[in-house]
Parts: structure tokens; sequence; C-alpha cells
């Protein structure tokens, strides 16, 4: 997936918590192997080119392949499954495993989990009692410096996505051109309660531009947003206030 993965877990019984991160562990390997299109024995890549069938494939491909659509729907096709003509599930597989990780550790007893994937956060639970995960957005235009610190106070669960160009520079493809986006923005940052569909809809949003991707966020139920325009104008959608702190 081509990024760095850490956890923050607290709580439940230490074995079954140890043995629970272990799995997540091999599971983003896993992931890794299956889905990256760098790797031309991946199944995803094997599929693209025919070798393979769907049925043929792990059922998570499967899986993803339908949100991957579902996403793809919802956003009118400004969230896509292609890239230059080649199937490339690239922009939901990372949030959908750092998210199926974090779900893991939950299931097996910790009270609180935190799962970065490159700087997108699947959270559940709480660290200690009575104090919330808080993730910072970075402000990029003021390297080191943040934009909002986001509070899951109040919340089972909540993730946290960013896309943008401050990092990976104009790495996010218009899908009706095949190009690479031309907006007004620098940075998207989508807080929803799991991260599939929070790194689905930073993407799209970002795609978009500022004026229709925060016109289409707002209309997203559970979804709050923050948009930093290359003008350094900052847009929200109408509840995100209530999750800053």
């Amino acid at each position: 997936m081509g990024t760095v993965f850490s956890f923050d877990v607290r709580g439940g019984k230490p074995d079954a918590v140890r043995a629970a991160l272990g799995e997540a562990i091999s599971g983003l390997h896993r992931v890794n192997e299956v889905f990256s299109t760098y790797r031309e024995d991946s199944q995803v890549s094997r599929l693209a080119r025919g070798e393979l069938t769907l049925p043929e494939c792990d059922p998570e491909v499967a899986e993803v392949l339908d949100l991957g659509a579902e996403a793809e729907r919802l956003s009118d096709g400004w969230f896509s499954l292609r890239y230059e003509g080649r199937l490339d599930p690239t922009g939901i597989v990372k949030g959908w495993a750092a998210e199926r990780a974090a779900r893991r550790l939950r299931a097996a007893g910790a009270t609180g989990v935190s799962v970065n994937g490159g700087g997108d956060v699947q959270m559940f639970g709480m660290p200690e009692p009575h104090r919330p995960w808080r993730v910072g957005i970075a402000d990029p235009l003021r390297p080191g410096g943040l934009a909002a610190v986001v509070s899951a106070a109040g919340a089972d669960q909540l993730a946290v996505a960013t896309s943008g160009t401050a990092e990976r520079g104009a790495h996010i493809v218009d899908p009706r051109t095949g190009r690479s986006a031309v907006t007004d923005l620098v940075a998207v940052t989508v807080v929803a309660p799991t991260l599939t569909w929070a790194d689905c809809w930073a993407t799209a949003a970002f795609a978009m531009g500022s004026r229709d991707g925060l016109r289409w966020l707002e209309s997203l139920p559970d979804v709050e947003a923050l948009l930093i325009t290359a003008g350094d104008e900052v847009r929200c959608t109408g509840g995100l206030a209530s999750r800053l702190g």
C-alpha cells in the first residue's frame, strides 16, 4: 500500500489483544500482496490482465470492488476504481484495510483503538476514561502547523481522512479526463464513522473542487469536512464545529 501503519491499542486482555494485533499486522501484509498494483503477481494485477477471474481471487477482492463500485455510484463517478483505463482499487484499499485492522482489535476486547495508515485514522472507544481520541489536521500551507484538531468525544467510532497535494503532489486524478485533477484545493479532510468511506469521500471531493465538493459533502449523512484552498481559504461543513476540540 506504499505507506506506514501505526497502532495505539488500550485495554482488554493482554494475550487476546496481542494475538489480535499480530493478526491485524499479518492481515495488512496480506492486503498488500493481494491488492498492490506495483506487484505483477498480485491478484489485482493478474485480474486486471485477465489472468484471473473474480471468483478465483480471495473473497476480499470482490468485497473491495463492490465497495468501490458503491463509492463510484454515490459520488456520481468522481471516485473511480480505474486509473489510465486499468483496474486500480488503490483509492479505497488503504482506508478499508486500516478500518478492518482496527475492527479486529476492537473485537478482541480492546477498549481503545487507533489505527493510523499514512495519516488517515480509524478510532474506536477511548484511550482513557473520560479522554477521547484527538487527531490533528495538518495545515498544508504551513509545514508543521495544524489547521484544526478533531475530537472523537461522544463517538464510539470515528475516522479522519485527508486527500491533498502536500505530501504526494498532484496524485489525484480527474476520472473524466484521466489526468491530474485541476482544482482550487490543496487539502480535503473528511470526518466520518468509518475510514473506508472517509477516505473515498475525501478523494472524490478533492477532485470536484471546493464549491461542488463542499456542497456534495454536506449532502452525505454523518459526514463533516474541512477544505483548504490554494488561496488559503478554509471552508467546512455546517456540523464540523461539533467535532473540533
